[in-house]
């Protein structure tokens, strides 16, 4: 006889009410953080109910986000190790090879007019919190030296490439540059991202290459002697580098000086070869010190760099286009949210400055950092105030600008959206800047007064992963800040003019007082008329 047939109904509501009783149960599991990976809440039943995750958000946003481990710097000790290696040495630091340049001085200086080109109709000003007149002083060096002007911009993936300094530095060229004024300022020794450079060719073989969010791969000797470029390469004997100027960029190819930055702890020998035909040897005395090769000719459209002997110890930095203009150094280092600063070695950075001074470092920080939901950046914000104070040690007498944040967006149920964090983590960069008394500009504000990140990836100026911009979109951003520091330096120039223009007055006066003491101490007209200078010429500077 047939077994009669089971039921299994209340079987199946069984399992079906388990699994939602699992769901219901995940829902109540807060944000998480697993291995540098941020997990947000499954929440199922966000139709009848929400969670204050914000509150969680904010607590994760000082341990969470980062690593504080990674920001811990001992500003005295730096202070000793910069003062220690940088004594005067016995062995030459510098090694000249200069073709002379028959251009007359007066055509290489003069006293630039700003260009008051505006690209969008408000511009987004700086916000100066220094109370030393540092952005002043660096307006003045801009306006006046007879020297190259030299930026530092240490950034993130979002200048990776040159993106935004390639046009800051065409625009900066082309109004206070000079002639001839050009050049693309660092590129190093070699990189797996040389190919994406525009600005530069750089060709090499026989290096082996470290980026400094690797470091812990490095050999220990290269890993103790990293610059603000964030690379170190160690050479093959004949290890060799090729850099070629392009033309992506006005004056890129107007090049006139190049340095060559490399370390030989022994003793080396290493040639040069300057536009394809000529080359000169250098013997290297082995030592501590960083070392500076520095090319001078007419014109120098490529350069090559070979290490015969002599690469145990030995570390290849890069080399230095510049022109007598502005220089524009793009330090950017990919994930980078500024704590790779602190791995650098700081006797190194100082020691290659000493070479080349810059007047202004930019520090363009934070992308890795902010994230959707967290609005308490005040952890981070201490530790951009360790950046300035190590950049201050490492480039004195620099101006520090901090860049707030670019804009970003986020895809939400009804497409994407800016991101909710932006603000906070702009003030938490602003306050950073007014308690080390630093310059701040908002990139996301002069973002959006373009029309925001959305617009940027409409009109192909940015990915779209709505984070990283491209080339077109630097050139946005790039005339964005370049109008804040032009009106800075146009303050800076109606101050110069108003300046000689009291000083004429002041020879003026002071020629009509001699006239009248010589009138009252000569009695005797005719001769008083011969004893008197011609009176200064009334033609004064207009403000």
């Amino acid at each position: 006889m047939d077994s009669p047939e089971k039921d299994y109904t209340h079987h199946t509501w069984l399992a079906a009410l388990a699994v939602i009783a699992i769901l219901v149960a995940v829902s109540f599991i807060p944000p998480q953080s697993i291995g540098g990976i941020h997990l947000r809440r499954a929440n199922i039943l966000s139709d009848v109910m929400s969670f204050d995750d914000a509150a969680a958000a904010d607590k994760t946003a000082a341990t969470g986000l980062y690593d504080e481990e990674e920001f811990r710097i001992d500003l005295d000790e730096v202070a000793s190790r910069i003062g220690a290696d940088t004594v005067p040495r016995e062995v030459p630091t510098c090694y000249d090879w200069r073709i002379p340049d028959n251009t007359p001085a007066a055509d290489r200086y003069t006293l630039r007019d700003p260009d008051s080109i505006r690209r969008i109709e408000t511009p987004t000003p700086l916000e100066d919190y220094s109370d030393n007149n540092r952005l002043k002083a660096f307006c003045d060096t801009l306006l006046l030296a007879r020297r190259p002007v030299r930026i530092a911009f240490l950034g993130d993936s979002f200048v990776e490439g040159d993106i935004l300094t390639a046009d800051l530095r065409e625009r900066l060229q082309g109004a206070y540059g000079g002639r001839p004024g050009g050049g693309t300022g660092f590129a190093p020794m070699a990189s797996p991202l040389t190919a994406f450079r525009r600005t530069v060719k750089t060709q090499s073989k026989g290096w082996t290459t470290y980026n400094i969010m690797q470091r812990k791969s490095a050999p220990d000797f290269l890993r103790e002697h990293f610059y603000v470029s964030g690379w170190v390469s160690q050479p093959s004997s004949d290890a060799s580098t090729r850099w070629e100027n392009t033309d992506f960029r006005q004056k890129l190819d107007a090049v006139t000086d190049a340095r060559i930055l490399f370390l030989s702890s022994r003793d080396s020998r290493v040639e040069v070869t300057l536009n394809d035909t000529l080359r000169h040897e250098f013997a290297v005395e082995g030592d501590a010190s960083v070392r500076q090769i520095a090319v001078s000719a007419p014109r120098i459209h490529s350069l090559a760099f070979r290490v015969h002997s002599g690469t145990e110890g030995f570390i290849g930095y890069g080399a230095v286009f510049e022109g007598r203009g502005v220089v524009v150094d793009n330090y950017s280092v990919r994930s980078n949210n500024g704590q790779a600063m602190f791995w650098t070695n700081p006797s190194v950075n100082a020691q290659i400055h000493s070479f080349a001074p810059y007047d202004l470092v930019i520090l363009q920080y934070g992308l890795n950092i902010m994230q959707a939901g967290v609005t308490n950046y005040r952890n981070y914000a201490q530790q951009i105030e360790k950046m300035v104070a190590y950049v201050r040690q490492c480039f004195p007498g620099a101006a520090v600008l901090i860049l707030g944040v670019s804009d970003r967006s986020v895809k939400t149920d009804t497409g994407f959206e800016p991101m909710d964090a932006i603000p906070y983590m702009l003030e938490s960069q602003r306050e950073a800047a007014r308690h080390t008394g630093a310059i701040f500009w908002p990139t996301s504000d002069a973002m959006r007064a373009q029309g925001g990140m959305e617009e940027f990836v409409r009109n192909g100026w940015a990915g779209k992963d709505f984070t990283h911009i491209n080339y077109a979109g630097g050139r946005r951003v790039a005339w964005a800040l370049y109008d804040a520091l032009n009106d800075e330096i146009r303050k800076a120039y109606s101050e110069i003019l108003q300046a000689e223009r009291r000083k004429a007055e002041a020879a003026i006066l002071d020629s009509l007082q001699r006239i009248r003491l010589q009138l009252e101490l000569l009695p005797d007209p005719i001769s008083a008329s011969k004893a008197l200078p011609a009176p200064a010429s009334l033609n004064l500077p207009q403000p």
